[in-house]
Parts: structure tokens; sequence; C-alpha cells
């Protein structure tokens, strides 16, 4: 257990200390980013997708490698499906819609959520949002903010911290260094939660310019959230996985 804290210090890995419960020893739950077919996952086509779910990717360039290393995440965006084939997402140029093959052959993970609770409403007024986004500018100033900010908060995250203590941490930190992030321009993730919030189907309470998609990874059923969620993703699947490794706290490479 000592060892294991001490682990996790170093790497700054979100955890949570599980009480005995009648034949159960103390346990301590970490965060994990093992996200492959072969840790309990599976490949899936096209057609197992729902609209409303999420697609988190990671692709061969630069930055994407970058917002994973400064994330240690295997996931560098987040995409929203809309049903019949097409997504919307937000990008450099902005926030638009395309087709999911496009982004099946262009990113080297494609791996799917689905948030529980969903209906054919919520999926109406949700799609209706992000299409009447297309074309809104992308929150560059949001992603610079956010950057410092995920490393920053990792002080939040130490061993042993009670939940709620780690939960407020969290929140004033971010009240001060992203306070100056509009909510009228969207980054990835924050155009995900920006539309579950709009379509009155919020995956967490906190604001969706906290959250980035290594945050979403990690608000998935079985894992430890930095960020809490309203209740966990469910794993639909992976449609793709050949992903270029990622260096992970200790300085060693994985996929």
């Amino acid at each position: 257990m000592a060892l294991a804290a001490m682990a996790l210090a170093l790497s700054g890995c979100a955890s949570r200390v599980e009480l005995p419960v009648k034949d159960t020893q103390l346990g301590l739950r970490v965060q994990s980013s093992a996200i492959a077919p072969g840790n309990g996952g599976e490949l899936v086509a096209a057609s197992a997708l729902q609209p409303g779910d999420i697609l988190l990717t990671s692709v061969a360039t630069l930055n994407s490698f970058g917002i994973r290393l400064g994330t240690f995440s295997p996931v560098s965006h987040a995409v929203l499906y809309l049903g019949d084939g097409r997504i919307a997402e937000a990008v450099g140029s902005g926030v638009r819609a395309r087709s999911l093959d496009e982004v099946i052959a262009e990113e080297q993970m494609v791996v799917a959520f689905r948030a529980p609770g969903i209906d054919a409403e919520h999926v109406e007024r949700l799609r209706s949002w992000a299409l009447s986004q297309v074309g809104t500018r992308y929150n560059t100033v949001g992603v610079l903010l956010d950057a410092p900010f995920v490393l920053n908060r990792r002080v939040c995250e130490l061993p042993l911290i009670p939940s709620a203590v780690s939960n407020f941490c969290v929140s004033g930190m971010a009240m001060v260094q992203l306070g100056g992030s509009r909510n009228d321009q969207f980054f990835c993730s924050q155009f995900v939660l920006e539309a579950y919030k709009q379509a009155g189907l919020p995956i967490t309470a906190a604001d969706p310019r906290w959250v980035s998609p290594a945050d979403l990874l990690h608000m998935r059923e079985g894992d430890v959230p930095s960020i809490p969620a309203t209740q966990p993703l469910r794993y639909v699947g992976h449609l793709k996985y050949n992903p270029p490794p990622i260096i992970t706290a200790d300085g060693a490479t994985t996929r």
C-alpha cells in the first residue's frame, strides 16, 4: 500500500480508497489509461453505434502527441456521433460536421462510449444544437489555459486525498486558472459536454471548459475520474485500434 501510494504521488494519477466491506480489505483504486481490445475490450462495427455516442480518438500528429503526453492518456480528441454515419466535432478551423468514415480513416484509434439514460428526445436536442454550432470558432484560449491546469491540478489528485477534498481543490483551481476561457467557442471535449448539457443530460456538473478528452476517458465505468461524472460512461467498443505509442508518467512507452 505504501509503495503504491508513493508511485501514485510521483505520477499524479487520481486514486480512490475503497473501505472494507464484509470480508474484503482496505483497497486503493487508481486511474487507468489502459484502453485496448486486449484489456477487456472488443472491436466493433460502426453499426454498433447509437446517436449521442462519444468517440475518443488519437492520431499520429505532433499536436495529438503533445496532448497525450501532457495528459498521460492514449486519447487526444473527442467527437460526437449524430447518427446516420455523421459526426460533429470542434477542431482548429471551428465546429464542423462530417462523415464517420472520414474519422475512422484518418485516426489511428477510435473508441466509443455511451451516456446512460439517453433517449430519443435527448438525441434530437443534442443533434439540433450541435448542427446549429457548425462554423463556431475554436476555443484556442481555452486549450492554451487548459494545458497548465491539467498539470497543476495533479497536486489535488495525490494519493489518499478524500474525493470531496480533491474535487474542491480541482474546482477552485479551475475557476482561477480557466476563468479567462470563453464559453461561446469550443475545443473538442468542451463541445461534446456542452451538447449534452444543452440536451438536458449533462455528463458532469463541472464546467465543460474544465474537461479534456482524457477526463472523458476516465469517466468510464470502472475507472477513477479526476472530474466526477453524473453517471459513468459505458464502453461500446473500438471502431479502430492501431494507436501510436504514448509516454507514461514514468517515462515508458506503451500502447
